[in-house]
């Protein structure tokens, strides 16, 4: 009896010792959790940006992990322009949306949003990818009076005609504007002569209207007044509520346009793979359009001037003031040396 009583004792004081031992491993790894959270490992932020088929910037970010190395988990989705994804920021489709000046203003002026970066003005150069395709029988700007002319709605583009025609001088009333989805949409209609006009960006677009038989490009963009400036917008609660996140983004996102001018043929060859778009357009389109984020006065005073224009003719019902539209915080905190306006 003694025996086995010293035995049970010895059983149940090695039981003791492994429970005791157990419970500071699991409190070492619970500590050790918390101490690499604590020293410096980025939490992951969940987020859904509206893309387009044509522009890399994102799908760089995405395949070169540019983006997983921000901690920030990424899904595109596409849309037929930048301004059905701006508009999908309304129905939470999306967190955060690339566009021109336009749409971002307008899903500023009808909402709880800010524009939280710039991605750069569009230089001489980009404005010659915005074609004017017309049907044949147009030789001048002076015959487009009384003519269809496509736009694709929620975009510049009515701006962009209103401009063109002023110089030329025919009011916006004196044609009709047909409003459409998107580009391929336009395509179709000149192509079937429901319209007489249309503008168009990008040398797939480009290349594919110019064999088509019965139009013929009339001008371009830079032979006009109008420049396009290009930012991002997000719901301010989304920002609010992960700012560092927000900030993350901003850093890969710069990052990506950075490593996406720098190597033409890699992009090329993801965007061949992935939207099936000719290489030599790809290395074609990408030095008239470098995403590089920041925030300058010209940034500014291009927001400034489509404003103006947009309060005036009526599309934003209630001016606004642009300052407190402007969220740049987390910009600021991810590239400090890109922000140069201030309020």
């Amino acid at each position: 009896m003694k025996k086995s009583w010293i035995s049970s004792s010895f059983l149940l004081l090695s039981l003791s010792v492994v429970i005791l031992l157990s419970g500071c491993s699991s409190k070492g790894d619970a500590s050790s959790s918390k101490d690499g959270a604590l020293n410096g490992k980025k939490e992951t932020l969940k987020i859904k940006i509206a893309d387009i088929n044509t522009n890399p910037t994102f799908r760089v970010a995405l395949d070169k992990g540019i983006f997983a190395k921000h901690g920030i988990d990424a899904e595109l989705v596409n849309f037929g322009s930048p301004a059905e994804g701006v508009n999908a920021l309304f129905i939470k489709q999306v967190d955060v949306a690339f566009g021109a000046d336009f749409p971002l203003l307008n899903a500023v002026s009808k909402g709880d949003y800010a524009i939280i970066a710039s991605a750069g003005l569009a230089t001489d150069e980009a404005s010659t990818e915005w074609k004017l395709f017309v049907q044949n029988d147009i030789k001048t700007a002076e015959e487009l009076k009384s003519k269809k002319l496509s736009f694709i709605r929620g975009t510049f583009i009515p701006y962009l005609w209103d401009e063109y025609l002023k110089e030329h001088n025919i009011a916006l009333s004196d044609v009709e504007l047909i409003g459409q989805g998107a580009f391929d949409e336009s395509y179709i209609a000149l192509k079937q002569g429901a319209v007489d006009g249309a503008w168009f960006y990008g040398s797939v677009l480009n290349d594919k209207l110019g064999a088509l038989a019965g139009v013929h490009e009339l001008t371009d963009m830079s032979k006009t007044t109008v420049r396009l400036g290009m930012g991002i917008v997000a719901g301010n609660d989304f920002v609010t509520r992960n700012p560092e996140g927000i900030a993350n983004f901003l850093a890969a996102v710069d990052e990506a346009g950075g490593y996406a001018q720098a190597h033409p043929d890699e992009v090329a060859d993801l965007m061949y793979e992935e939207v099936k778009q000719p290489k030599e357009s790809t290395i074609k389109d990408l030095p008239n359009n470098p995403w590089a984020l920041g925030f300058t006065q010209a940034a500014y005073d291009s927001l400034t001037k489509q404003k103006k224009y947009m309060v005036d003719n009526g599309i934003i019902e209630k001016d606004f003031d642009l300052d407190s539209k402007l969220n740049l915080e987390p910009l600021t905190k991810a590239l400090p040396e890109k922000v140069t306006y201030k309020k």
